[in-house]
């Protein structure tokens, strides 16, 4: 899989930590609070969109009331102690990571997360020490399928699209990659489980944990 592949870039909800599932609760909470119901096809909708994508989609799409900016400040708040001190590391990452970095290959995370919350969970994991570049969907035109933020942090990690392996957990993050001209892995994650058939026909590449990756040396 790493044969010459000079950087691998990382997504990071579902990717680097199991955090997708505390954003269904953040959304009934937001939603709930503003006499909406949540309807489960509201992941599907906004999957793949960046922050302020999100923010854009959920400002019209309920009709809401708050600026752009002043949602994605609320999500940020309710999501921030969550990400800092409950969010915890797909298994088998941190040891990947310093494997990775013992042959000096190089990394970054290409993400829809907000820089705020990106901050909260380095604060936890470090994950920061490990990447040359970390890029939000936020700084390109457009979020995953497209593909500009995947080739963002390889301009950025200065390697060519062909010489990156991109990790990814969701169907539209893995197209982004694909899309950019890269090598794809689809990670397993049980908040795409239903997406796990799609993953595994589109991604070059299947890992259930990190811990599969023991093999690739």
């Amino acid at each position: 899989m790493l044969e010459q592949i000079e950087a691998v870039i990382f997504d990071l909800d579902g990717t680097l930590v199991d955090s997708m599932g505390l954003w269904r609760d953040i959304d009934i909470e937001f939603l709930g609070e503003r006499g909406i119901e949540y309807k489960d096809d509201l992941q599907e909708k906004i999957e793949g969109m960046s922050f302020t994508e999100t923010a854009e989609f959920c400002k019209e799409y309920y009709n809401l009331s708050e600026s752009v900016e002043e949602l994605k400040s609320i999500w940020n708040h309710m999501a921030r102690h969550k990400y800092r001190y409950e969010v915890q590391p797909k298994p088998g990452v941190l040891e990947f990571l310093d494997l990775l970095k013992s042959k000096g290959i190089k990394m970054g995370i290409a993400t829809s997360n907000s820089r705020e919350l990106i901050q909260a969970v380095n604060d936890a994991y470090h994950f920061d020490e490990y990447m040359s570049c970390i890029v939000t969907s936020c700084s390109v035109k457009k979020g995953k399928p497209a593909p500009d933020v995947y080739l963002e942090a390889a301009r950025q990690l200065d390697v060519a699209p062909d010489a990156c392996l991109v990790f990814e957990d969701i169907v539209k993050g893995i197209e982004a990659g694909k899309n950019a001209g890269m090598k794809v892995c689809a990670v397993e994650d049980v908040y795409s489980a239903a997406q796990r058939e799609k993953k595994m026909e589109i991604s070059d590449y299947y890992i259930e944990t990190y811990e599969d990756m023991k093999e690739v040396w």
